[in-house]
């Protein structure tokens, strides 16, 4: 374990909500982050697309989440330079499996480094390629019900698709979790916004909240993060 340390001044609004001082008492009296994640986050901060990977806080309760479940096989949408990856491959047991679904190459063998320097390298499956393609691959290889926990954490134009198979591919009683549902605040603005991502983010989140296959709580961590539990 390290002490925290913070890269750049918009990690402190991770938390929709929360002040500077508050955020940093929060991370100084709960975020237990090992050396190897710390460094992966400082690495990333250099890089475009920085604001896309997770806040560590965030990557603590979903390693939580694992292990609550005592899950063995995981899925994630959406690798980045691999953080959330890596959080969870090291809550899960040795025989544990994370597929792990990205499109970039480059931010790939960043995730890749950094899982081979956690010694979890052969916990993770890295399916470069459209996830949709994979997600249907797995389906269509008879792995419906096999995972007990996903991650979404890609392009919000494919969450609805995202979602719809992943809850094919979790068991009963198997969790999906799904990031950015709050989307700085914007899915809650009063006016109207041409962007859309925030529209789909908000038909999404509708659609979701009127899904009786799944137990539902949208947690405000982080920029949101919506927890359905298979029924």
């Amino acid at each position: 374990m390290v002490i925290l340390q913070c890269f750049a001044k918009d990690t402190m609004t991770k938390n929709l909500g929360l002040s500077p001082a508050l955020y940093a008492y929060l991370q100084d009296h709960s975020v237990r982050e090992p050396e190897v994640l710390t460094q992966l986050r400082a690495e990333t901060q250099g890089l475009p697309g920085a604001e896309m990977q997770i806040a560590p806080e965030q990557g603590q309760f979903m390693a939580l989440l694992v292990q609550l479940l005592g899950a063995r096989r995981t899925l994630e949408v959406g690798v980045f330079t691999g953080y959330s990856a890596l959080v969870v491959a090291l809550a899960l047991p040795e025989d544990g499996q994370v597929i792990a679904c990205d499109v970039d190459p480059n931010t790939g063998a960043i995730a890749q480094r950094y899982w081979q320097a956690a010694g979890v390298a052969d916990k993770i499956d890295f399916r470069l390629g459209p996830a949709l393609e994979t997600l249907d691959q797995l389906l269509a290889d008879g792995q419906a019900g096999t995972f007990d926990f996903a991650f979404i954490d890609a392009d919000k134009r494919n969450y609805p698709h995202y979602y719809e198979r992943c809850l094919q591919l979790v068991r009963v009683g198997g969790l999906v979790a799904i990031d950015n549902v709050l989307w700085s605040g914007r899915v809650a603005a009063e006016a109207t916004t041409d962007d859309p991502s925030t529209a789909v983010i908000r038909a999404f989140n509708a659609q979701v909240y009127q899904d009786e296959r799944v137990s539902l709580s949208m947690v405000a961590i982080a920029d949101g993060l919506t927890l359905a539990l298979k029924r």
